[in-house]
C-alpha cells in the first residue's frame, strides 16, 4: 500500500518551497505531500522573480515527487505534467486555460498561475522535486509589479472555495504524475500542445536583439522554444532568453 501524502497547513510562512525542502531534510514524506499557507510572506517565482499573493485570497502550496526514472535530460516533460494537471483542472471551474512556455497558467493574456519546479539530481535522474503553485482565486487587484494579472474571482465575478479548488488540483496533479511514471505521456504531450498559449499565428516577441514577429515552431523535448519568423528563419530559446510582448 502505498504511503498517504500529508497535508501541511500552516497559517502564514516565507515561503512553501523553502519550508517544505528544509522538513524534506529533517524526516521522509510521502510522495505528492503538501505544504499549503494562507499567507506566503516572501513567494519566490521563476529565476528570483516574486510571488505577489494576498493574505487568505489565493492558493499557495508546494508539493513533493521523487521523479526519478525521468532523466535530467527529459525534465521538462516533468514540467509539462505539472502544467497539464493545473491547467485541465482548473477548467473545470474557469475556461479556457492557456499555458505560456514553459509552464505559467494564464486567461487570455493575464496571468492566472505560476509554479516553481525546483529538482534535486542524483547521477542522470531527478531525485526528488519540490514544486510550488500559485493560483490566483479571490484577490481582486494587483500592484504594478504583476502588470497582467487575473483571479478567477475577476473572471467569473463569483467568491470561491480555496478547499475546493485545492482537492481538484492536488487530484488532477496526482493523476497525470501517474500518468507520467507509468509511461503514458502521449496523453500529457497532446494536453500541453492544445493548451499552449500562441500555439499558432504571428505575435511579437523580444530577444537580446530586439523585437521581432514570429510564431512557434517547436518546443523542443528540452524545453527549449524554437520560433519562426516570417523569413522562415527559426531561432532556439531557453527559458528567460527571450520575452512574449503582450
Amino acid at each position: 500500500m502505498e504511503p498517504i501524502p500529508e497535508i501541511i497547513q500552516l497559517k502564514s510562512i516565507p515561503s512553501t518551497n523553502s519550508y517544505l525542502k528544509e522538513l524534506l531534510k529533517q524526516r521522509n514524506l510521502a510522495e505528492c505531500s503538501v505544504v499549503i499557507t494562507h499567507n506566503q510572506t516572501r513567494g519566490r517565482g521563476q529565476i528570483g522573480n516574486s510571488w505577489e499573493s494576498e493574505p487568505g485570497k489565493n492558493l499557495t502550496f508546494s508539493i513533493v515527487f521523487y521523479p526519478d526514472i525521468i532523466p535530467a535530460s527529459h525534465q521538462f516533460i516533468f514540467s509539462k505534467t505539472i502544467s497539464v494537471a493545473l491547467a485541465v483542472a482548473l477548467e473545470e471551474f474557469i475556461t479556457p486555460i492557456d499555458i505560456k512556455w514553459p509552464n505559467d497558467l494564464y486567461y487570455q493574456h493575464q496571468k492566472l498561475g505560476g509554479i516553481l519546479i525546483e529538482n534535486s539530481l542524483e547521477g542522470n535522474s531527478i531525485s526528488q522535486s519540490v514544486v510550488g503553485i500559485g493560483i490566483n482565486v479571490n484577490q481582486t487587484s494587483f500592484s504594478a509589479i504583476v502588470p497582467n494579472g487575473i483571479s478567477m474571482k475577476m473572471i467569473s465575478g463569483k467568491e470561491w472555495n480555496l478547499q475546493t479548488i485545492f482537492q481538484k488540483l492536488h487530484e488532477s496533479l496526482i493523476k497525470f504524475y501517474q500518468e507520467l511514471i507509468e509511461g503514458n505521456t502521449t496523453t500529457i504531450e497532446e494536453q500541453y500542445l492544445s493548451h499552449l498559449y500562441r500555439k499558432s499565428g504571428y505575435f511579437k516577441y523580444r530577444d537580446k536583439n530586439g523585437e521581432f514577429l514570429a510564431t512557434i515552431s517547436t518546443i523542443e523535448p528540452s524545453g527549449h522554444l524554437c520560433l519562426k519568423r516570417p523569413d522562415q528563419t527559426i531561432s532556439k530559446y531557453a527559458f528567460k532568453e527571450v520575452e512574449f510582448i503582450l
